[in-house]
């Protein structure tokens, strides 16, 4: 394996997960035209949490912050690095030597919560997104999003224990 520890397993894995999970969200918008996450929004929300601002009614109408975007594409990197941590303390190194699609599909579908409770309250549209114009819409789409993210997870870990 190029990796040694779970660590760097924890930041390879998450990684490919979330590359699985951005080429799941393009194919989406170009298929169905379902936009994408702004991640500019994402940075902006992050960067005025230091500042003591954790809600904004809606994140769109909060002024700018330099590095908004940049901010964003990291936090995202760095989630989805942070729930394959998750996925390898709780299931280990056998896991990662014999990687197993449940294990993963249940970090992938958990992370849903990370969105639902805090980013979409945090950004104005409320708790599981109910208040933006179609909730239940919304709601499946992160979900699905969510769910792809696990195969991800998975996908990535079994390449890597393939790789000799």
């Amino acid at each position: 394996m190029p990796c040694s520890g779970l660590a760097a397993h924890a930041i390879a894995i998450g990684l490919g997960a979330t590359a699985v999970m951005d080429a799941w969200v393009w194919l989406r918008r170009r298929w169905l035209g379902v936009p994408a996450l702004n991640y500019a929004w994402v940075g902006r929300w992050v960067a005025h949490l230091p500042r003591g601002r954790f809600r904004h009614a809606p994140i769109a109408a909060t002024p700018p912050v330099a590095g908004e975007h940049a901010i964003g594409i990291i936090v995202h990197l760095l989630t989805g690095i942070a729930f394959a941590g998750i996925l390898l303390a709780l299931w280990g190194m056998p896991w990662v030597r014999q990687p197993t699609l449940a294990p993963a599909l249940i970090v992938g579908i958990g992370s849903v919560a990370a969105p639902f409770l805090l980013m979409q309250p945090g950004m104005g549209a409320g708790v599981a997104a109910r208040n933006t114009p179609h909730p239940t819409r919304a709601r499946l789409h992160s979900l699905l999003t969510h769910a792809v993210f696990g195969v991800g997870l998975y996908l990535t870990a079994w390449i890597l224990a393939v790789i000799p």
